[in-house]
């Protein structure tokens, strides 16, 4: 059995040169849940995704972004106006993906009704002429036709045919789950569309970076990185606490990617609203589940803890300060401000190393743990831009009004200090000392409660297309007539899906017709096979 949609028949129709308002929108609609559209739309889905997987997006890590705009000036206001740095927020993506549901549910009700319609359906009747099919067989036997027919009905509905007996023939049919697989394939990426949408409208992804020792809160206020859903309510939120206990590292010490990290986990302590308490280990790719939110592991770093001294013998900071890897080796970047400082502010910029080497004249870390830690920093003072009220990352320093510290032969003033080191800055501005180093853990927090529903949609998916992979359409015939005081038994069928096998079908036909035949005594056989 076969069916096909109304929008697979009409995809291919051109568009009239003259028609009404009311007929343009009908021939629009049409061709907007036609078979073809929903593929292309599809594809189209696809396509605009990559931007998403390659420019930075803000509503995932708003800091990388941000350094990859500072890095392609140019580029960046094109890209903001495209909506590239948040491409599953832009209009042009709402569109294409809001437009494939619509192609998907006018495209999956019209193939619904005509399935419907084909499930209902009488087996076809039996062509006139059966030695025409590619698969045909015919004998001779001394039994009456109404038996041969009675018989070969009981077999056919043996073999799972549906049957119908009229005007001398046996019509059989089966094989229409085949496409109720395609239906089901089709609806199931619907199903994952909605999954998502859910996901989006009631979720939200958080971000927060996490010194060792330290932990944090389940609360909006808590997060460096905070993307609600457009229906998302903050007072749906799972109330818990994350504290980060330690954090352990396996590196590399041979082989092509030697110094890099080879797998880490950090173990944590958490504690639920309801006062649950427990540990947990948490790996790469295997979150804490706490209520509807899952806390993910995806990154790691270190934060060389600092203490500024400012010209009045005064801490004007101390403490971990974040530092983000710029290699595989994990030379990090860091920005150290100490707006408080007399008689002027002071800031710290430059590269943490963790294990310092000096490769063709230049500094670089050669590998990843902090075996030999060395960090180089350059000094600025003055304005650094935090006294306006308006919002600054911690990790950019606003160099307009500041001024950079400099040696007496006109060269920049780098501070290169390994743990425990002070150093006096020039003219009375105070000291900095590196006290040490600590561990900090990227985290992501994310409550999807459409995921369910995706996975479900993605099950559909499977489960339809073995169907119509599998499941074969197939339609059987059997006439007996009375001719020379015998009776004459035709068999033949159809099979457009043979699975890549054509002596399949031929094979099942011979085997009907030699069980009609040892049940009837049957003899004088002639089969013919289609190449």
């Amino acid at each position: 059995m076969t069916t096909h949609s109304s929008g697979d028949d009409r995809q291919a129709q051109p568009m009239p040169t003259d028609m009404s308002a009311r007929e343009l929108a009908r021939w629009s609609w049409r061709q907007l849940t036609s078979m073809r559209t929903a593929l292309v739309l599809l594809l189209l889905l696809a396509l605009a995704a990559i931007p998403g997987s390659v420019v930075p997006q803000e509503d995932v890590d708003a800091l990388a972004a941000g350094r990859w705009k500072d890095a392609h000036p140019d580029l960046a206001p094109v890209y903001e106006r495209l909506g590239l740095f948040s491409v599953y927020d832009s209009v042009w993506f709402s569109a294409i993906y809001i437009l494939l549901m619509i192609s998907l549910v006018g495209c999956i009700l019209p193939r619904s009704a005509v399935y419907w319609r084909a499930l209902r359906a009488r087996p076809p009747r039996a062509p006139r002429n059966l030695s025409r099919l590619p698969e045909h067989a015919s004998y001779r036997t001394d039994e009456g036709a109404d038996d041969v027919l009675a018989a070969a009905a009981t077999e056919l509905r043996r073999r799972r045919y549906r049957v119908e007996v009229r005007e001398g023939a046996v019509s059989a049919e089966k094989g229409y789950l085949r496409e109720a697989g395609n239906l089901l394939f089709h609806l199931s990426v619907l199903v994952v569309l909605v999954g998502f949408a859910v996901g989006g409208l009631f979720g939200f992804k958080a971000g927060v970076i996490v010194t060792v020792g330290n932990g944090f809160s389940n609360n909006p206020t808590q997060y460096d990185e905070f993307v609600p859903g457009s229906l998302f309510g903050a007072d749906d939120m799972d109330g818990f606490s994350v504290a980060v206990e330690d954090f352990d590292i396996t590196w590399l010490t041979e082989g092509p990617a030697k110094g890099q990290a080879r797998k880490f986990v950090s173990h944590l302590d958490y504690t639920t609203a309801d006062g649950e308490s427990g540990t947990y280990d948490l790996r790469v790719n295997h979150p804490l589940a706490i209520g509807d939110t899952e806390v993910f592991l995806i990154g790691h770093g270190y934060a060389p803890v600092v203490t500024i001294t400012d010209g009045n013998g005064d801490v004007a900071y101390s403490g971990p300060t974040i530092f983000l890897p710029t290699g595989p080796t994990f030379d990090s970047f860091g920005v150290i401000k100490a707006p408080d400082a007399q008689p002027g502010q002071i800031a710290l910029e430059g590269t943490f190393y963790p294990t310092f080497a000096l490769g063709d004249g230049l500094p670089r870390s050669v590998f990843g743990d902090a075996v030999n830690p060395l960090m180089s920093l350059f000094v600025y003072t003055g304005d650094l831009g935090l006294d306006d009220g308006g919002s600054q990352s911690v990790y950019v320093l606003d160099k307009s009004n500041a001024e950079q510290l400099m040696q007496d032969d006109g060269q920049p003033l780098r501070l290169d200090m390994r743990p425990g080191d002070t150093v006096e800055l020039p003219d009375g501005l105070g000291t900095v000392t590196f006290d040490g180093v600590q561990r900090w853990n990227k985290l992501q927090i994310s409550e999807t409660p459409g995921k369910l529903v995706a996975l479900g949609g993605v099950v559909l998916a499977l489960v339809g297309l073995l169907g119509s992979l599998f499941i074969r359409p197939r339609r059987l015939w059997v006439r007996a007539r009375e001719q020379d005081g015998a009776t004459v038994v035709d068999v033949a069928a159809l099979d457009r899906s043979n699975g890549g096998d054509p002596d399949r079908g031929a094979a099942e036909l011979v085997a009907i017709m030699d069980t009609l035949r040892a049940g009837s005594g049957g003899a004088g056989s002639t089969t013919k096979e289609s190449s």
